[in-house]
């Protein structure tokens, strides 16, 4: 059985699940949120890998935080799936058509007030990805089972906008994986498992 048939097995079987990490739903009105996709691109390999990006330390927002290739869903794209491939291929010129999606994953909000969809793809490993010089300062592959491992996560508390708040943290080497992305994977976690 391929990768992509098992990840769409799994995440068929555990798809009324309850995630560990609902994101920040208390703390905005949910009529302010900004929707928002992201690609969870795994590649197809023995080992598997996870494609992540390094936001440059110049962004507005974000700067210097380890993401899914992703961002607002536009008014042309026709939902979250095609607002996750348009950013892909805009932030690392990973082309559409060699995502072969298996589905998407419960949304997840945060307190800057976006609702993001993790949109769930494989790909073949070692395609040609180029990091967007403005949105992207570096492209990288990390060991799936080492970011969905419980073991590597650590939750950590910290004052934000005068409120106690948890968040996620997994360090893998150099990268520090937290807040939203590292939410995401526990979620995705919960649902592999």
């Amino acid at each position: 059985m391929t990768l992509a048939a098992r990840l769409r097995n799994r995440l068929a079987a555990t798809a009324d699940m309850v995630v560990p990490f609902d994101g920040d739903r208390d703390m905005v009105d949910a009529r302010s949120y900004v929707d928002a996709a992201v690609l969870i691109a795994v590649t197809e390999r023995a080992e598997p890998g996870l494609i992540l990006t390094l936001r440059p330390e110049t962004m507005r927002r974000h700067a210097g935080q380890v993401a899914f290739p992703g961002g607002r869903v536009d008014p042309q794209d026709s939902d979250a799936v095609a607002a996750a491939l348009r950013e892909a291929y805009e932030e690392v010129a990973l082309v559409p058509t060699d995502v072969e999606i298996i589905g998407t994953l419960r949304p997840y909000r945060t307190g800057t007030e976006y609702e993001i969809v993790p949109v769930l793809g494989v790909i073949a490993p070692d395609l040609p990805l180029i990091p967007h010089d403005a949105e992207v300062a570096a492209v990288f592959e990390v060991p799936l089972a080492f970011v969905l491992d419980p073991a590597n996560r650590v939750e950590r508390r910290a004052i934000w906008n005068g409120a106690e708040r948890r968040y996620l943290e997994i360090i893998w080497g150099e990268r520090r994986i937290w807040g939203a992305t590292a939410a995401m994977l526990a979620n995705l976690a919960a649902r592999l498992a």
